[in-house]
C-alpha cells in the first residue's frame, strides 16, 4: 500500500547500522517512499552525514522527544537501543517493529507474512509491539511450512552464521583477525572469545555474548511462535562461520519415497522461498547479496534413503530481514 505523502512519520533507530542501512533502502524502494524519516543511533553515529531518500539526514541521538508523532518505529541497531525505548515509541502511539533480536522484549509478536497462508497471521500483531525474527528464523520456519504437505519423518537443518549478525564490530574482528594471522600477528578476540577467522565454530569463548547457545535457542523460540504449534518445530544447528555477509545453509528431510523433487520446488515457492531450476549455479553466500528472500538449489535425493532429500541454500541476512520488517509494515497501515 503506498503511503500517499510525507505526513506518515518512520522513525529508525540503529540507522547507522548493518540493518538499519538495508532497512532504510528497503523503505525507500517500496510503499514508503513517500513519508518523512527520522535517523537516530547510539552517540558514536551522532552527527553523521547520511541521506533519506534524495536528501540529506543527519543521524540523531535518542530523547524524550524522538517517537512524537511518529506512525512507525524501527529498532535495527543494538539490542539495548530496544530494550531501553521501545516503551517510549508505543507509549508515543507507534506500531513498533524490532529487527535487533532484543531478547527483552518477550512480548514482541515474532511475523512473517509470506507465511501467513500456510500458518495464519500471529495472534497479538494488533497490540503493535512486533519482530522481524532474524534470517535464520525466517528460513526454519519457511521451511518447516513449506514441508510439512509432506508430512516429514525428519527435518533437519544447519545454519553458518556470518560475523554480521554481530553488527559492525563482529565485521570489524573478522577484518582484524584475518589481516593479522596472515602477517603472524596474535589476534583480538574481543567480540567472539575466539578465533573467527580461518575457522568454524560451534560455541564462542567466554567474551562471546550472546553465546551460540543462546542464538540456537532464540531461532527454536522464534520459530516455534511463528509456526503456532501448527507445524513441528524442526531440528536445527547455527555454527558460526568465518563470512562476512548472508547465511549458508543446508536442510535434510525424511520424505515419503514417492515425492519427486518437482513437488518440493512448488512447495518452497509456496512458501516464500527461490528453488532453482536445472542447469543454474547453485546459491551462495555473495550470489545472494541484495535479494530479498532466500534462494535454495534444487531438492537432491540422499544417497542409500529411500526418501531423504537434500537442500542447499542461502540468504542475505540483512536485506532478508528488512525485506520481511517492511512487509510487516504494509500489512500494519
Amino acid at each position: 500500500m503506498p503511503i500517499p505523502d510525507r505526513n506518515f512519520r518512520i522513525t529508525i533507530v540503529g540507522a547507522n547500522s548493518p540493518r538499519g542501512k538495508e532497512l532504510r533502502d528497503v523503505l525507500e524502494e517500496h510503499s514508503f517512499s513517500a513519508a518523512k524519516f527520522r535517523l537516530f543511533d547510539e552517540d558514536i553515529a551522532v552527527g553523521t552525514l547520511t541521506r533519506s531518500g534524495d536528501e540529506p539526514a543527519i543521524i540523531e541521538a535518542v530523547d524524550e522527544e524522538s517517537f512524537v508523532g511518529a506512525n512507525l518505529v524501527f529498532f535495527a541497531g543494538r539490542a539495548e537501543m530496544a530494550s531501553r525505548h521501545a516503551a517510549q515509541a508505543l507509549g508515543a502511539g507507534a506500531t513498533v517493529i524490532d529487527l535487533s533480536e532484543d531478547p527483552g522484549l518477550e512480548d514482541a509478536v515474532p511475523w512473517i507474512p509470506a507465511l501467513d497462508g500456510l500458518v495464519g497471521r500471529p495472534q497479538g500483531t494488533e497490540r503493535g509491539l512486533l519482530r522481524s525474527p532474524s534470517a535464520a528464523a525466517i528460513v526454519g520456519a519457511s521451511l518447516a511450512a513449506a514441508f510439512d504437505r509432506f508430512r516429514p519423518a525428519r527435518l533437519v537443518m544447519v545454519f553458518l552464521r556470518p560475523v554480521s549478525e554481530r553488527g559492525q564490530e563482529g565485521i570489524d574482528e573478522l577484518e582484524q583477525q584475518t589481516v593479522k594471522l596472515l602477517s603472524f600477528q596474535p589476534v583480538s578476540e574481543g567480540v567472539f572469545g575466539a578465533q573467527v577467522a580461518f575457522n568454524l565454530l560451534d560455541a564462542y569463548g567466554p567474551e562471546g555474548e550472546p553465546s551460540l547457545d543462546a542464538v540456537r535457542r532464540s531461532l527454536a523460540r522464534d520459530v516455534g511462535r511463528v509456526l503456532g504449534g501448527k507445524i513441528a518445530l524442526p531440528a536445527m544447528q547455527v555454527l558460526q562461520a568465518p563470512i562476512f555477509f548472508s547465511y549458508a545453509f543446508t536442510a535434510y528431510a525424511d520424505l515419503d519415497p514417492t515425492v519427486e523433487p518437482e513437488e518440493i520446488d512448488a512447495a518452497l515457492a509456496s512458501a516464500g522461498l527461490g528453488a532453482g531450476t536445472a542447469g543454474e549455479p547453485r546459491p551462495t553466500s555473495m550470489s545472494v547479496m541484495g535479494r530479498p528472500q532466500p534462494l535454495l538449489g534444487r531438492a537432491e535425493r540422499a544417497a542409500g534413503q529411500a526418501g531423504g532429500f537434500w537442500l542447499w541454500g542461502a540468504a542475505d541476512n540483512a536485506r532478508l530481514v528488512a525485506a520481511n520488517a517492511v512487509a510487516m509494515a504494509e500489512a500494519c497501515v
